[in-house]
């Protein structure tokens, strides 16, 4: 299996001054191949790809030694691959019908990583075995920098990438070949149904909260947002107070991060099979504002059950349980959505009116009465058990 670990730096004064030259440098990279790109096309009709921009590196890497020169050839081989996965992605959303967004120039702020394709080739991962306390990572231009590892890696290093947050540095390491880490065989099975109120509700009726992150913040970073609107733009102060919004957003990033990690892992722990809604998210969360002509209704609250949903993270939730299943060998099923908080988990009869409020469940037909998540995750809990009986006998 493939998997990332992701550390945090402790550079030198000097050293996060080379590493903020180092993403500069590559952020200008990509916008002057972004330029070439449109100008080649647009005055001599000539579509430029990777091929030829990767073929003068050298020249722009020799006419710039201070500058460009002082970073891997394989990193900026990486950014210019960057460039061509997006132009990939835009054509391939256009072929699509979708929204094509064309490949934009990155401002400041907007380029925060930059990737060594290969360990050993302007990079190296523990480049200080002997060293009895610290693990370094040395980067070509920057020296060693110290790592806070605070877990084993395992596999073989694949890539390399150091990434940007706010004040802080990570490094972020792709190994191939990470041994799976079974668990013993539980016998047990769950359905899990999404939520706002409760993050988590199986089918045994086990809640588990939504923190709800973001809200708890609300008024400290409602506090910055607006410290930040009154900021001239361009001034230091403004520069100060930008950080200090993106550090309040992180540490939000973090906290929910952590939250899901420990959820997911208290489920694979418990059950053998795990069932869940296969949710369309960025659709659930569409605007309902519409459009001039016919606008939207129930505006006010739609956002706020947007955001609602956002702050809950069930995505991010997701993902994680995903990779955390199939690392301890569980099964997952993603089920349709579909009817499943509308449908008696008795009796099968499906109304709208089963649905008394947000939590109250009783069903029309036979009187059946239980918490309205505890029914919908007994309903998925059916409905994966069925897939895995169709797959197992297909």
């Amino acid at each position: 299996m493939r998997r990332s670990f992701r550390f945090l730096l402790r550079p030198t004064a000097r050293q996060a001054a080379a590493l903020a030259a180092c993403l500069e440098d590559h952020r200008q990279l990509y916008n002057a191949a972004l330029e070439h790109r449109r100008t080649a096309y647009a005055k001599a009709g000539v579509t430029v790809g990777y091929g030829e921009q990767s073929g003068e590196l050298k020249h722009i890497r020799g006419d710039d030694p201070d500058g460009q020169g002082r970073w891997s050839f394989s990193s900026q081989q990486a950014t210019l691959r960057r460039l061509d996965n997006a132009f990939a992605a835009f054509f391939r959303r256009v072929r699509d019908g979708r929204t094509p967004g064309f490949p934009r120039f990155k401002g400041q702020g907007r380029f925060d990583t930059v990737q060594w394709p290969k360990d050993g080739d302007g990079c190296r991962w523990d480049s200080q075995p002997a060293h009895p306390t610290a693990t370094y990572v040395r980067l070509q231009g920057i020296g060693h920098v110290r790592v806070h590892q605070h877990r084993a890696v395992k596999g073989r290093v694949k890539t390399i990438a150091v990434k940007r947050e706010g004040r802080r540095w990570y490094v972020v390491l792709s190994c191939d070949d990470v041994p799976a880490q079974p668990l013993p065989a539980t016998g047990a099975v769950a359905g899990i149904d999404l939520g706002v109120a409760s993050l988590v509700t199986t089918s045994g009726g086990e809640h588990v909260a939504n923190p709800r992150h973001l809200a708890a913040t609300a008024e400290r970073l409602a506090r910055a947002q607006r410290d930040l609107a009154r900021k001239k733009r361009g001034s230091r102060r403004r520069r100060k107070a930008v950080a200090r919004v993106a550090a309040a957003h992180a540490k939000v990033r973090r906290q929910r991060l952590d939250g899901a990690h420990k959820a997911a892992l208290a489920l694979v722990r418990a059950y053998d099979m795990i069932a869940h809604e296969d949710l369309r998210i960025a659709g659930m969360t569409r605007s309902a504002s519409g459009t001039i002509e016919a606008p939207g209704r129930n505006v006010a609250a739609k956002a706020g059950l947007n955001r609602s949903i956002l702050d809950a993270g069930w995505g991010v939730f997701l993902t994680i349980l995903a990779y955390k299943a199939e690392s301890a060998g569980r099964e997952l099923i993603a089920v349709n959505p579909a009817n499943t908080s509308r449908t008696c988990a008795r009796c099968g009869h499906c109304a709208k009116d089963n649905r008394l409020t947000q939590a109250e469940f009783r069903c029309v037909a036979c009187g059946h009465a239980a918490h309205a998540d505890v029914n919908a995750a007994a309903n998925i809990l059916r409905a994966g058990l069925a897939l895995r009986q169709a797959s197992e006998a297909a």
